[in-house]
């Protein structure tokens, strides 16, 4: 999908494009855009929700400022990982880790939404910044939209093999290349703000079992 972003003072605000299952015990992939006061740069935060946790949120600057110009935000999910990429750069990794007790969207349908919402109680400095309401109306753009995805027929099973037809199965796939690693790293590096995996406050020093696991 393409995206461009809201201008100007859009502190409070948040973009979503994302997958969810919509059950009680959902999975979703989640982009979320918080917005910021005018000339404070936009946040990308990433979340994945499995069986119905999440509690997985990672948070990056982007390198660009996203309400000039479109730009592209692509999910990889497939049975080895999912990638969240930004122009074809990944920024952040889920790896299948369910053999080892790690739950991983992997048995439910899910559908792709995009929403604009009032998220004031926390998208900007944790609550702090409101939406100036004054500003509005608050429009983010959306276009180009592309999916390639194995159609539901009510078995997870037909969906998680490997054909010609689900090329994102394909051991190709089961991680990333010499390439994407190293500007995985470049993001890892420059851009993270904030890991789940790094906040030992947050569960009492007791991280979930995956930040223990490798990414690829």
């Amino acid at each position: 999908m393409k995206i461009k972003l809201i201008p100007r003072s859009s502190q409070g605000t948040v973009v979503a494009y994302y997958m969810s299952s919509d059950q009680p015990n959902r999975d979703e992939i989640d982009f979320e855009f918080l917005g910021n006061v005018n000339g404070q740069p936009y946040i990308l935060q990433t979340n994945v929700y499995a069986d119905g946790i999440d509690n997985r949120e990672e948070r990056i600057h982007l390198w660009f400022d996203p309400t000039k110009d479109f730009h592209t935000y692509s999910i990889l999910w497939n049975i080895h990982q999912i990638v969240f990429m930004v122009d074809q750069i990944p920024i952040r990794l889920y790896r299948n880790h369910a053999d080892k007790g790690v739950a991983y969207p992997m048995l439910q349908p899910m559908s792709v939404q995009a929403s604009l919402w009032n998220g004031e109680s926390w998208a900007t400095r944790g609550g702090r910044d409101k939406i100036d309401w004054s500003k509005g109306p608050f429009v983010a753009f959306f276009g180009d939209y592309k999916i390639d995805a194995c159609i539901w027929k009510g078995n997870p099973s037909f969906c998680n093999g490997e054909s010609t037809e689900k090329w994102w199965n394909k051991n190709e796939f089961s991680s990333l290349t010499r390439v994407q690693k190293r500007w995985f790293k470049w993001v890892r590096k420059y851009h993270l703000i904030y890991d789940y995996c790094q906040d030992y406050g947050r569960f009492n020093n007791k991280l979930p079992k995956e930040c223990s696991l490798p990414k690829y």
